[in-house]
């Protein structure tokens, strides 16, 4: 059995937040007059960046159409439902993480997170969930100027690691997550969320698992 490392992406990988936030998104949106499969469109567009490049996106799509204030008033409200039906340990936790983790830890292996949520709203997530002593590391996209598919934060959270990049998986849902580790030079694993993999994530992910539970079969190879 080789040595390794892994990273975790925590949006999607390890809660089930993507998903959960895109319906408060789609709701809040119909009241807005945005038509709910375009605000899919969009939200899946965001997936993997942090709200900086989020927010970018937002306006490219919505500013000329709805305006500043209409849309500052779309963006607050759904998130403030997002909130109100998530905060305090409400947010789910997605299948075989306590799996997964329980055997990184009986290996040794070093574990870490690379996520473009903010490193406070990470940390508390973990905490909320009783999961955070399992990572040795937690790096959020507010420690980088260009998210997600940049590979500055895994490049990052190798770093704080202590590890080599070519030496650590890491397990992403996200299209741009996926193309940031294979930039950095990971091994990168998919387990798809709200996306399926296309002809490129097949061609940049090491495996495909349709879990967590699945990648953790394909780790105990290694």
């Amino acid at each position: 059995m080789g040595k390794y490392n892994v990273i975790f992406d925590m949006d999607g990988v390890i809660f089930d937040s993507e998903r959960s936030l895109m319906d408060c998104w789609i709701e809040t949106s119909v009241r807005y007059g945005v038509d709910k499969e375009r605000m899919e469109r969009t939200y899946i567009k965001c997936i993997g960046t942090n709200d900086n490049q989020t927010r970018e996106i937002y306006e490219s799509e919505f500013l000329g159409e709805l305006g500043s204030q209409q849309l500052n008033s779309l963006w607050d409200d759904s998130v403030g439902l997002y909130k109100s039906r998530y905060s305090d340990g409400l947010l789910p936790v997605k299948k075989g993480v306590r799996e997964i983790l329980s055997f990184l830890k009986e290996r040794n292996i070093i574990v870490g997170i690379a996520s473009s949520s903010k490193h406070e709203t990470i940390l508390r997530q973990l905490d909320i969930a009783g999961i955070s002593d399992y990572f040795s590391a937690v790096v959020g996209g507010d420690s980088v100027k260009i998210s997600k598919p940049n590979p500055e934060i895994y490049l990052l959270a190798c770093n704080a690691l202590d590890v080599a990049p070519s030496e650590t998986f890491a397990i992403e849902d996200s299209f741009n997550g996926i193309r940031a580790a294979h930039a950095a030079g990971m091994r990168p694993v998919m387990v798809p969320d709200i996306v399926e993999p296309d002809d490129e994530m097949k061609s940049l992910s090491e495996a495909i698992c349709g879990s967590l539970v699945d990648a953790m079969n394909y780790l105990s190879r290694q």
